[in-house]
């Protein structure tokens, strides 16, 4: 059994702006861009920024890898990073672990990061006739090991004052402490309707929508960049949420 995911704690740190990401889901090249916007919005911004990603690196679009691999790297200069886990990276990382119990992997889009690290996996279990443990073993050897610990070490949520970071949402009027990771990472009703009824701004992925959902008490920025839709990127700065732009 996983352990519970960390829960990282910013509050009193001081950001010049902070920008959010979400749901990139193997977009490689859109997400390389949106950094670029990112750096270059921030350039004459005295202080040090936050880029928030949200989770979903990978499934559906075609260069997981090269996500994980980017996100291994260090951030941009003058930037903290922290990327959380979304319910796709949880559940890709169980498939390693155990691949068995968690094959429905295969079921969320996982074809494309197969492909990614060069792996034909229809090919190998529907005309080969390899078992789900043998398609994991070859995973795990096409994966550099640098990528399997970004998944293990993704947080799970991050609170900076009174804004709070997760991939999908909380279970509204729950304490923070204890929600469940389950809870952060795949939560839609009530929320979505609800909003978190606490004190908090909830900054979040996960449902997608044609364009930035703000909600009550939250700012939904998944806009389905792997399914046709763009990358939307969130700015927070002097505490006003804008939207940078979509890619």
């Amino acid at each position: 059994m996983q352990q519970q995911r960390d829960r990282i704690d910013l509050t009193g740190r001081d950001y010049a702006a902070i920008y959010a990401l979400s749901d990139i889901h193997g977009s490689y090249d859109e997400m390389v861009e949106a950094e670029r916007r990112i750096v270059s919005d921030a350039r004459n911004l005295p202080g040090r920024k936050l880029l928030m990603y949200l989770g979903d690196y990978v499934d559906r679009g075609p260069r997981s890898g090269d996500v994980l691999a980017h996100l291994s790297a260090p951030p941009p200069e003058g930037f903290d990073r922290y990327a959380l886990c979304g319910n796709h990276d949880d559940v890709f990382l169980r498939f390693l672990d155990d691949p068995e119990t968690n094959s429905h992997w295969l079921e969320f889009g996982a074809l494309p990061t197969f492909a990614s690290y060069g792996i034909d996996a229809r090919h190998l279990l529907f005309d080969l006739g390899y078992s789900i443990r043998q398609l994991r073993d070859m995973t795990l050897n096409a994966m550099p090991p640098a990528h399997v610990d970004l998944l293990r070490s993704l947080a799970v949520a991050v609170i900076l004052d009174s804004t709070l970071f997760v991939h999908a949402g909380i279970k509204p009027g729950i304490p923070l402490s204890i929600q469940t990771d389950e809870d952060l990472m795949w939560i839609r009703e009530p929320f979505l309707s609800e909003g978190p009824q606490l004190p908090l701004l909830v900054i979040h992925g996960h449902t997608p929508h044609s364009h930035a959902t703000f909600g009550l008490g939250r700012i939904g920025i998944d806009t389905a960049v792997s399914m046709g839709g763009s990358l939307t990127i969130l700015k927070i700065a002097d505490g006003r949420p804008t939207i940078l732009q979509s890619i």
